[in-house]
């Protein structure tokens, strides 16, 4: 992996901790006024590291909030870690809110 890459996997591997910070943040207050909030961070913590995956994987994919889609492209590279179910956590993405 050149340097650049490297850097480019750790930028995809830093930021789901921003959201993740933000929904621990909300869940010590008010969790049920925040429920949507929420569930929108968690769905891009997941997207995010999903997209690192493929990254250090080296597989191109489009600009896409799609995490049936990216969790698909995961599991072609190793099933058995990606034998979980994501509900509905797609539809609380960027394009659907």
């Amino acid at each position: 992996m050149t340097k650049y890459q490297n850097d480019y996997l750790k930028t995809w591997l830093f930021r789901p901790n921003e959201d993740i910070a933000v929904i621990e943040k909300l869940f010590e207050s008010e969790p049920e006024l925040y429920a949507s909030t929420i569930c929108f961070h968690a769905q891009q913590a997941v997207e995010k590291f999903l997209k690192a995956f493929l990254v250090f994987h080296n597989i191109d994919f489009p600009k896409t909030h799609d995490l049936d889609y990216l969790f698909l492209e995961c599991k072609k590279i190793d099933a058995r870690n990606f034998d979980i179910d994501l509900g509905s956590l797609t539809d609380f993405g960027l394009n659907k809110v």
